[in-house]
């Protein structure tokens, strides 16, 4: 008898994590050594390696929340697949961006353009993790209450990030930062499920 598999958290997760994958080597092959055979030459690379370090903790972080969320479901819903793929596409930008930056080391314009991405895809993380966190049953309410502020405070940084560019680029690209950091931990992690699994009467 043949049925149509039911998808499934791990068949979202290798896709999106195939994606990562792409991303990330295309931001590597964008690399170039120095022109020069001295320390100077490769001093002179400093807007590609700053604009390639952020963006690779960026990718990384986004990586490491999604793989904790995806512990929450057990059928991705066809809204959440959608989700995941506006997600997705927002973050396929990253290496476009990652590269304007470091060819025109940190200017206004790239660097805003650097922020709204930030904004978009951390408001599609956003409404992601929000379908998650709303249908599982591993969080009380004062829990899906307390990740999404950070979520959402972190997006406000974010949005903050591209005013700020506006007015002095490097006032903004810090701000970027800082609402990456706040993310080095994830929103939701699966603690909570493990904990309850055992408090729960047997």
């Amino acid at each position: 008898m043949n049925k149509m598999a039911p998808s499934t958290p791990a068949r979202l997760s290798a896709y999106t994590d195939a994606v990562f994958a792409v991303i990330i080597t295309i931001m590597a092959l964008e690399l170039r050594p120095p022109t020069s055979p001295t320390w100077a030459g490769l001093l002179g690379l400093w807007p590609t390696v700053v604009s390639y370090v952020v963006s690779y903790a960026f990718v990384a972080i986004i990586w490491m929340n999604h793989h904790y969320l995806m512990t929450f479901i057990t059928t991705p819903s066809l809204r959440l697949i959608w989700l995941n793929f506006g997600h997705l596409f927002c973050v396929s930008f990253l290496p476009f961006a990652t590269a304007w930056l470091a060819q025109t080391e940190l200017a206004q314009v790239p660097v805003v353009f650097y922020a709204v991405l930030f904004v978009v895809t951390d408001g599609m993380y956003n409404l992601f993790e929000a379908e998650i966190l709303k249908h599982s049953t591993a969080f009380s309410r004062s829990e899906y209450l307390s990740a999404r502020r950070r979520s959402i405070f972190a997006f406000a940084l974010f949005a903050a990030a591209a005013g700020l560019a506006l007015i002095d680029n490097w006032l903004g690209f810090g701000f970027i930062c800082l609402a990456l950091a706040l993310h080095l931990r994830p929103d939701a992690t699966p603690f909570r499920r493990r904990s309850r699994g055992k408090d729960s009467p047997s």
